[in-house]
């Protein structure tokens, strides 16, 4: 068995966009001239490379366990790093010969009151939060890692968008244990006829009727569609990959966000694009509309611009953050607006002032993402404090009474990176999604964990029907599923 360095290349492409790096992805893609090999990459399984270099230290292992003679030696599970340590190796067999057990040594001092370090979670046993597979539907069918998921806002339709370059409209209504599913090929023009693209369907959005589904991909195309899973139109001219996209709240507008560092407005009618915005030095990675004509976006340049139809220049501009600006959202109201960034922290900002009104450092590792939940003064749930929830690479959710700058409660039963999080419609419960494979659903009052489902694969996204009674997720491992709360 033999590699090519296009195999190789293309491996490492697929993991760093599995891991969620995806600009990383985008630079090596294009550096490593991803797009000129000829592999299919609908054909690699997700997490390709993890499982190859796990079966090469199986492989490694049992060579090294063998004795000149044949016989088997004892020999503890290696790790990658102590593979290809042949030192290491030779020290590790005189040990195990010598009938000794290798020494630990511990490389990070207990806490002075004599705790555990903060990230070896004891594992509480918990009762009857498991949520029982008779209460979960499994969607099969995607042939990569699906990366997004969202719910259509008047019917159980379920919207997902994967690695395969294909969309998928799983219908959930009637609750048969085998929905169908209509998919969304993403093709390109080549030579006169219709190709797949083989890119990445990224980001996609519901208009707020429900009648059509907007989706960006890796392709460098926006595209419309209807819930029967027909190509309305097509939104040619972003320069390059796509990596976020929003309806407006009137639904005439479209807003795109790309690594060709500009966003656009799209006209959905005619899907003309009637204005670009060329203000980021560097990709744009997420947008959020404000109004149905003023929008704010965030970069890899570090900065954030709130723009409006019709100007020529951004209406404000936020810096503070010191490295890459994953997310922003503004809260139900438009007035204020989070930020969050691989600097570790989360940032609320106010139209009225320059510097951020709250700067919130707890997190210790990158944040993903946030969202707002959907209460407070002037929402359905106006008894109900306004919250933010904070995603992060260091396993924990954080929610935060923004109104006061603090930290409410810091949810910690995920043991890897937590990719997403989303507010049930009434504001009272919290899912989120990690690369534990792992949803969990919490009381955002109490803070407690109230149910549990472990899947197949790393959650990339979690989100709430409109009822509030299903939860839909989808995994790295190519399954999209559906949780039924319903007692």
């Amino acid at each position: 068995m033999s590699f090519s360095s296009d195999e190789v290349n293309f491996l490492v492409y697929r993991y760093l966009q599995e891991s969620g790096f995806q600009h990383s992805a985008y630079t090596f893609g294009i550096e490593s001239h991803i797009s000129q090999s000829n592999i299919n990459g609908a054909l690699v399984p997700p997490a390709a490379l993890l499982s190859i270099i796990q079966k090469g230290l199986q492989y490694t292992e049992a060579e090294i366990s063998v004795g000149d003679d044949g016989s088997e030696r004892p020999m503890e599970s290696l790790s990658l790093i102590d593979a290809v340590m042949p030192d290491v190796v030779a020290s590790r067999q005189q040990q195990m010969q010598n009938n000794q057990k290798p020494q630990v040594v511990k490389t990070e001092p207990p806490n002075s009151n004599g705790d555990e370090p903060m990230h070896s979670y004891r594992r509480e046993e918990e009762t009857g939060v498991e949520i029982p597979a008779s209460k979960s539907t499994v969607l099969r069918g995607h042939e990569s890692e699906v990366f997004i998921c969202a719910w259509n806002p008047t019917t159980d339709l379920l919207a997902s968008g994967s690695g395969d370059s294909t969309a998928r409209i799983w219908n959930m209504n009637d609750n048969s244990s085998s929905p169908t599913q209509l998919v969304l090929r993403h093709c390109i023009q080549k030579g006169g006829t219709e190709v797949p693209s083989n890119k990445d369907v990224t980001s996609l959005d519901w208009n707020c009727d429900g009648t059509l589904l907007a989706t960006g991909s890796y392709d460098g195309y926006a595209r419309i569609w209807t819930t029967d899973g027909r190509l309305a139109s097509t939104l040619g001219q972003h320069k390059g990959p796509i990596f976020a996209l929003k309806w407006n709240k009137k639904g005439n507008y479209i807003l795109s966000a790309g690594v060709d560092k500009t966003t656009i407005i799209w006209d959905a009618s005619t899907g003309q694009c009637t204005q670009q915005f060329a203000f980021h030095s560097a990709p744009a990675l997420d947008v959020d509309w404000q109004s149905n004509v003023s929008f704010a976006s965030c970069s890899t340049d570090q900065c954030i611009h709130v723009c409006k139809l019709g100007s020529d220049k951004p209406t404000k501009s936020f810096q503070g953050h010191t490295n890459e600006v994953n997310a922003i959202k503004w809260d139900p109201q438009g007035n204020l607006l989070a930020s969050c960034s691989d600097d570790m922290t989360l940032k609320i900002w106010s139209m009225k002032q320059d510097t951020c009104v709250h700067d919130l450092q707890a997190h210790n590792k990158e944040i993903y993402t946030i969202k707002w939940s959907p209460t407070g003064p002037g929402t359905n749930n106006p008894n109900m404090n306004l919250i933010l929830a904070s995603a992060s690479f260091d396993s924990t959710v954080r929610l935060w009474d923004v109104e006061r700058g603090l930290c409410i409660h810091t949810l910690t039963k995920h043991t890897e990176p937590v990719y997403s999080v989303a507010f049930s419609p009434d504001g009272k419960y919290l899912a989120s999604g990690s690369f534990d494979k792992c949803v969990h659903i919490w009381s955002t009052q109490s803070g407690q964990l109230l149910h549990s489902y472990k899947g197949t694969g790393g959650i990339f996204e979690v989100c709430w029907n409109s009822r509030g009674d299903k939860v839909g997720a989808s995994a790295s491992d190519g399954s999209v599923f559906v949780l039924d709360l319903r007692k």
